[in-house]
């Protein structure tokens, strides 16, 4: 077996003590991260800045000793990689001037690699700084997800200018999710051959599609990633996350390949356990405003969560990122309870 226990389970072993890494464990509710934040002047910077993006990373793993770490970025890194505008403004989140479809022939994915230069330095800079029996995960955003970005040029509560697009100019919407599947494909190879040890797919907004657009937006161009990851690296680990997907999971994973299925705190637990974890290792699924909330209610969770999945391939991890009101004591208490838990 492997040291590295979360690397086992994404072989599909089973750990008596599952391993537990948190969605955006290095973020906001963290002093630290803040200061280096500061420091850093912007977020793009702090991205950007291998040194900074290094510490960030490292922070939650001394810390909380998790058993993985990931690669601090966002998943706007490409398109700003790709030459659109990318800003985050204060308070507003991620701003983006809107990709016409006439604009999206002139993207060209080869040039993703030499813009993010200053990544691949901070994955190695990570590696060395990481404990030995620590995975570490490099990721990136689904096509889909990363799409809805470039085309309203900002979050929106439910992605209807991502689908009305799609459905007015749907040449040009396949040719951008064609652009952000090759442009994928170079960037989570690079990363994994700089450093990371598996990668994971966030396909955020995957449960606000149809059945004609989860294949071709969702399903497929992640599909499309995996095969051409594991066409240079045989054997990459990955990680999928569409969150919202709901009974598409069982779809996902099958035409996916993925070696685990990220799950919000919506997925039924006997179902995930009884339904997919026979084809993969699950991965989640704490709603993750109970790290705001009170000890009672998180250790119930935690208990149902472990009754259920504990006897098969699982990581222990939250429905979604943390939230910047998260609170440490419960992160701590979250961590101690897993480890200790004997059923």
């Amino acid at each position: 077996m492997n040291n590295r226990r979360l690397m086992n389970v994404l072989n599909g072993q089973t750990e008596k003590v599952p391993p537990i890494w948190l969605m955006r464990q290095a973020g906001r509710y963290l002093a630290e991260y803040r200061a280096t934040r500061a420091e850093a002047g912007s977020f793009l910077s702090l991205c950007y800045n291998p040194d900074l993006a290094c510490e960030v990373t490292l922070q939650p793993i001394r810390r909380f000793g998790f058993d993985a770490a990931i690669l601090f970025s966002d998943i706007l890194v490409i398109p700003d990689a790709l030459g659109r505008s990318v800003r985050f403004v204060q308070g507003e989140g991620p701003q983006l001037d809107p990709i016409s479809p006439e604009e999206i022939k002139d993207l060209d994915p080869s040039i993703v690699l030499e813009n993010l230069n200053p990544v691949f330095e901070a994955i190695g800079k990570i590696r060395e700084g990481l404990p030995g029996e620590t995975t570490f995960l490099g990721f990136c955003g689904a096509p889909w997800t990363v799409a809805t970005y470039m085309i309203a040029g900002h979050g929106t509560p439910d992605q209807a200018p991502a689908r009305l697009f799609a459905r007015k100019y749907p040449e040009a919407f396949h040719a951008l999710i064609d652009v952000l599947v090759e442009a994928s494909i170079l960037y989570l190879v690079k990363q994994l051959q700089s450093g990371a040890d598996a990668v994971q797919i966030f396909d955020s907004w995957a449960g606000v599609l149809d059945d004609a657009l989860y294949l071709s937006a969702s399903r497929d161009p992640i599909a499309r990633i995996v095969a051409g990851v594991r066409a240079q690296i045989p054997g990459a680990k990955i990680i999928g996350f569409p969150k919202g997907a709901g009974v598409r999971l069982v779809d996902f994973v099958e035409a996916t390949g993925v070696n685990a299925i990220g799950l919000d705190w919506t997925v039924p637990l006997d179902w995930a356990r009884d339904v997919l974890q026979p084809k993969v290792a699950l991965q989640g699924n704490l709603d993750p405003t109970l790290l705001m909330s009170d000890e009672r209610h998180l250790d119930e969770s935690i208990d149902r969560i472990m009754a259920s999945w504990s006897n098969g391939p699982f990581i222990f991890n939250l429905g979604h990122g943390i939230s910047p009101q998260g609170n440490i004591d419960l992160v701590h208490r979250l961590i101690q309870r897993v480890r200790s838990y004997r059923g």
